[in-house]
């Protein structure tokens, strides 16, 4: 049976790093024969802005209610991103408030603290460009705004094993430096496939 990927692209810009490292997983997933879908949050149609928390409903886009579904759809799921102020990019923020919401990802019990991870089953990857050198975020910072997607949104949810790829500095590296870390994203795509 084939692997059912579904990549996610969180970069705002279409011609970023990051979004060159979304197809290259892609591509790697494609030539292993799994099926692959991508998403590139940054081309969304949508108000990234939860403005009433969960007090009052808001209504989801066309776009999101197609990511939904493909969220859904997939056994492995690939987030790639760079990280910005030690954390996701605000719009990738935005997609996660209104994608990932209680009846979808999670359920709260009634009466009880406990919740039901409702994306139990499927896997991830985390694929997170930074100018900060790894051993820094995992030092100073200790990998906090990696934390918090593994554990706090992932985790929550019941999406596990959640592996994640840090990649950088990216701003002084080479275009040589660009194509390795390329080919192995290609790779890690392959091997999930």
């Amino acid at each position: 049976m084939k692997k059912k990927v579904l990549v996610v692209n969180g970069h705002p810009d279409p011609e970023s790093f990051c979004a060159a490292l979304a197809d290259a997983y892609a591509e790697g997933a494609n030539r292993a024969d799994a099926d692959v879908r991508v998403i590139h949050v940054g081309r969304l149609e949508f108000e990234p802005n939860l403005k009433f928390g969960y007090r009052q409903r808001t209504e989801l886009e066309e776009d999101l209610i197609v990511a939904q579904a493909s969220i859904r759809w997939a056994d492995h799921l690939v987030f790639v991103y760079p990280c910005w102020w030690g954390a996701m990019p605000g719009i990738m923020k935005g997609f996660i408030d209104r994608v990932f919401l209680p009846g979808f990802a999670f359920k709260y019990r009634t009466d009880s603290a406990l919740w039901d991870k409702l994306l139990t089953g499927k896997s991830a990857r985390m694929i997170v460009t930074s100018d900060t050198p790894s051993w820094y975020n995992r030092l100073v910072y200790r990998q906090a705004g990696l934390v918090v997607m593994k554990k706090n949104v992932l985790g929550f949810c019941g999406v596990k094993p959640v592996r994640v790829t840090e990649i950088g500095p990216v701003k002084p590296s080479s275009p040589e430096q660009r194509a390795k870390w390329l080919e192995r994203t290609r790779r890690l795509g392959a091997q999930r496939a």
